[in-house]
């Protein structure tokens, strides 16, 4: 049967012809080997199945796994900076402008379920002194935004809207009350029962954070908290 013109023309997966998309399908298929089998247990060829490509064209858009476990960093870490620093730079005063970054932290952490288990991954071999990325993450990445949110809650506390903490302490805190809740899903629900991943947990779970971060950061004032939980959640 002869082929039209019409399907000669439309570029298929698995070939060149549809540049962003195929790298893109075989980032999705990386970020979830990568999240379930770790980078030395992933296998570029069963990242190539699921993503419907073969081996070679996987190389032809990163050149090793090495490369395609950095991309995958930056998907999931340069994804993440750009949800907060968006946050941040709202013409907001300081309180409502650190709750719409915890909101969107949050948010865009229990969005993507998977990215959790890769950021465990790269922390444990920087630790272990095994990464070949994790200084170029805290130069592109973690820094930026850990000095855009101390500089924040310095502002806050120069204007009187936070109490004088030292920031060098309570933004890991404060971070981790965002993001350690999905790494603690798993055993909550064998402590309690509860499926805390349903959207009607995370709700309540999204609105328990931003309280628990205002009762511990803002002053006393004529402004209530709850205005301020309910601008960030716009």
């Amino acid at each position: 049967m002869p082929v039209s013109a019409k399907a000669l023309a439309r570029p298929r997966m698995g070939t060149r012809g549809r540049p962003e998309q195929t790298r893109a399908t075989i980032l999705r298929a990386a970020i979830r080997a990568f999240a379930e089998e770790g980078l030395a247990g992933a296998r570029t060829e069963a990242i190539a199945h699921t993503a419907g490509v073969n081996k070679a064209l996987l190389y032809y858009y990163f050149e090793d796994k090495d490369a395609l476990y950095g991309a995958v960093l930056d998907e999931v870490f340069g994804g993440l900076a750009i949800t907060v620093h968006a946050a941040l730079s709202l013409p907001l005063p300081p309180r409502e402008r650190l709750l719409r970054f915890a909101g969107a932290h949050f948010d865009y952490i229990t969005g993507n379920p998977m990215f959790p288990q890769i950021v465990h991954g790269e922390m444990t071999m920087a630790h272990h002194q095994k990464s070949k990325h994790f200084d170029r993450l805290i130069k592109q990445y973690f820094r930026p935004t850990f000095s855009r949110v101390t500089d924040l809650v310095r502002e806050g506390i120069s204007k009187g809207d936070f109490r004088p903490v030292d920031p060098l302490h309570f933004v890991p805190l404060m971070i981790s009350s965002i993001a350690v809740h999905l790494k603690n899903a798993l055993l909550m629900k064998a402590i309690t029962g509860i499926d805390m991943t349903t959207p009607e947990f995370l709700s309540g779970r999204r609105a328990a954070m931003l309280d628990f971060i205002s009762a511990a950061l803002f002053t006393k004032s004529a402004e209530t908290n709850h205005k301020s939980l309910e601008v960030s959640r716009r």
